[in-house]
């Protein structure tokens, strides 16, 4: 069983930062639109620190150790089943986890988007006919229908990334999502959520730009079934580990932080 095998296994510890900010969230811009693609209060982001070095074959023992710690327990943020926040604060029988690729330095994975009749030259994004979904676009014909036109212009390896499945959750929104006519708000917003969740760095040889940070998709289950991040499942219901390995500030005027840090960002826009 994974408690008897974490036994001999390196533990992680966690303690929770919650003097830290998040750029997106303090943008009014960000805010409004998160609010017309009824996504805003659906959004759950919080930092933890730990206390352990991070490599990225132990990502199974580290979300695991992450949901048993009781800082986390006390503290992570998950959707009951009235559709409001509240605590963890449950024992947690078994963790699933996804590493999802994380490599873009650039929002270039959007270009096919441009060029193959999902766009107008003015950057407004083409309606089209649905069977089931009226007032339908091409761009989310592109996201959600594989046997489309368009479907097959965003490569396999680059819907996995980070960067596209933000941008998708994004333009999907939640419920009562109003859909945008153009496409760079959702670009620019998926954007700077990228920016905020994820750390680069730049090799002194060869003055590359790399992504350092791991992406690790959740969720965890108690005697009872799914239970988080909520306990049912929705493709626009999800929750990323965001682990950065390396030692930094948090926020310069506040906290030294001398711990590595990792980003939790949860959010469940389905319900």
């Amino acid at each position: 069983m994974a408690e008897e095998k974490l036994s001999f296994e390196q533990t992680f510890t966690f303690s929770l930062l919650s003097s830290k900010n998040f750029t997106f969230q303090q943008d009014p811009k960000i805010t409004r639109l998160l609010m017309k693609w009824s996504m805003l209060g659906r959004i759950a982001i919080q930092a933890f620190n730990f206390d352990q070095s991070f490599q990225s074959y132990s990502s199974n023992d580290f979300a695991w150790n992450f949901f048993q710690d009781p800082c986390v327990k006390s503290n992570l943020k998950m959707l009951d089943t009235a559709g409001s926040w509240t605590l963890l604060g449950r024992d947690i029988t078994h963790v699933d986890v996804e590493v999802v690729p994380c490599t873009k330095v650039s929002v270039d994975i959007f270009n096919p988007i441009y060029s193959n009749g999902i766009l107008r030259p003015s950057g407004h994004i083409v309606k089209c006919y649905h069977e089931i979904y009226p007032d339908f676009d091409e761009l989310r014909m592109l996201l959600l229908e594989e046997d489309s036109d368009n479907f097959h212009i965003i490569s396999p390896s680059d819907r996995q990334e980070f960067l596209f499945r933000l941008f998708k959750h994004m333009v999907l929104g939640g419920e009562l999502c109003q859909y945008e006519d153009v496409i760079d708000p959702y670009i620019e917003t998926s954007k700077m959520m990228y920016k905020d969740l994820v750390s680069v760095q730049k090799d002194r040889d060869t003055k590359e730009i790399s992504v350092v940070t791991t992406i690790l998709k959740v969720s965890a289950h108690d005697y009872s079934g799914l239970c988080y991040p909520s306990a049912t499942e929705n493709e626009q219901t999800f929750a990323y580990l965001c682990i950065d390995p390396f030692k930094r500030h948090v926020r310069k005027d506040i906290l030294c932080c001398e711990k590595d840090q990792i980003l939790f960002l949860a959010s469940v826009a389905a319900l």
